[in-house]
């Protein structure tokens, strides 16, 4: 890949009713542009994840630009943390690997202690049709093939987390219950080295909810215990949903954290 970036002051007009009808021009910063090339190789996979890619002065070098919009570039790259700078180092390709971004969409935090992943007890792994409200979640068809897993995430042995999650059935072609129980690392490890999708963003909604008796069952507690429900759909590059998970979290020992900026 050696094109320059697009031209930002490149003019665009429209035809309407015979007539040309002038379009405002669309522009974006230089920086922005090289930022969407270097996410393209990323989407691409000409760089997996894990891997150091190519330093500033080569592509600025590539791209025929500054080192200063590589770097700025970068900047908003590793805020989104799509790569990650290492001291000494360079710049690498961000992972689901990195014991750090295992804790980037999973906002249940200790009340005491420091976050550890939970140990996983896998209640229910089956290939299903994808009921509607699924389908238009994952915009996929109604009806379309889904991995529909459930789970319960203990922390230091007690029972904190249930979960049910639909993954798109094409995406995760011969995800299995037993591949799942096998596995030991963290689940976007999974799907981020084995079937080569890389969760980049997520949207949640969360809301109060009394526990019934299934699920509180499940978590040990009492039906009508409070809890904390969440709903969030994962995208990967291209703005492509490809994770719904609904979790019920126990808060007795937990409490939901994030950082507003």
């Amino acid at each position: 890949m050696s094109s320059a970036p697009p031209n930002p002051n490149h003019n665009t007009t429209a035809v309407s009713g015979g007539s040309a009808a002038a379009v405002s021009p669309t522009f974006s910063p230089l920086y922005q542009q090289i930022k969407a090339l270097i996410t393209k190789s990323l989407q691409s996979g000409e760089w997996k994840p894990g891997e150091l890619i190519p330093s500033e002065v080569e592509l600025a070098n590539r791209f025929k630009v500054s080192q200063g919009t590589v770097r700025k570039a970068i900047d908003e790259l590793a805020a989104e943390n799509l790569v990650m700078r290492k001291q000494g180092k360079g710049t690498f390709v961000a992972t689901h690997h990195e014991e750090r971004a295992q804790f980037r969409f999973l906002r249940l935090m200790p009340d005491e202690g420091v976050p550890h992943p939970g140990v996983s007890q896998f209640i229910e792994v089956k290939r299903m049709r994808a009921p509607a409200d699924v389908a238009r979640l994952l915009d996929l068809k109604s009806g379309d093939a889904v991995i529909f897993i459930k789970r319960v995430q203990h922390f230091d042995g007690v029972p904190t987390i249930v979960e049910e999650l639909w993954l798109p059935g094409l995406a995760f072609k011969g995800l299995t219950a037993e591949r799942l129980e096998e596995y030991k690392g963290p689940m976007y490890g999974l799907f981020e080295s084995e079937f080569g999708t890389r969760m980049i963003r997520a949207t949640e909604k969360i809301r109060a909810v009394c526990a019934a008796e299934g699920d509180a069952a499940l978590l040990k507690v009492a039906a009508n215990t409070p809890l904390l429900a969440s709903e969030r759909v994962s995208f990967t590059y291209g703005d492509k949903p490809v994770e719904l998970r609904r979790g019920l979290y126990l808060t007795e020992r937990h409490h939901y954290h994030n950082e507003l900026n």
